[in-house]
């Protein structure tokens, strides 16, 4: 289930980030080992998160996944084994917020992209997911939300 998208101004965030290229059949595998990596970088630094961690895409999903998942931090990080400091940019995106189970959100990105090319957006190539509210919560991932933002060109 989608929520009705709309357009925003999303603010500057720093960011612990580890960059990933990963085979479509190991994302599975793959996330949970690279978010406590993530974190573990973090906690040796003394931070915390200071937000919902997420994902940046730099290109939508084929054969592999290229993408960064990243923790929003109050400071700056150092680089730490393959964690390195970066940034969710100020920018314009389309948004919504998708409330199911990871396994949906494929179908959930296509009727977003639906509505974006519907309503006459131009977009970039990356995209962007911030988990809202995931497995940490419990088994049942129809109360998951995750929310979608999809950068718009100038």
């Amino acid at each position: 289930m989608l929520e009705t998208p709309h357009l925003i101004d999303t603010t500057r965030l720093l960011t612990a980030k580890l960059p990933l290229v990963v085979p479509t059949v190991e994302i599975g595998q793959r996330m949970g080992p690279g978010i406590q990596e993530v974190m573990a970088a973090i906690a040796a630094q003394g931070q915390a998160p200071a937000g919902p961690w997420f994902t940046h895409h730099f290109r939508r999903p084929t054969d592999t996944f290229d993408f960064e998942i990243c923790v929003p931090v109050a400071s700056p990080i150092r680089p730490l084994g393959k964690v390195q400091p970066g940034e969710w940019p100020a920018m314009k995106v389309a948004r919504t917020i998708y409330q199911g189970p990871y396994e949906g959100l494929g179908e959930a990105w296509g009727e977003f992209l639906d509505w974006i090319e519907t309503n006459g957006h131009q977009t970039t190539d990356d995209l962007w997911e911030r988990y809202l509210v995931g497995p940490e919560t419990g088994p049942d991932g129809s109360l998951y939300r995750t929310e979608l933002s999809r950068p718009l060109r100038s």
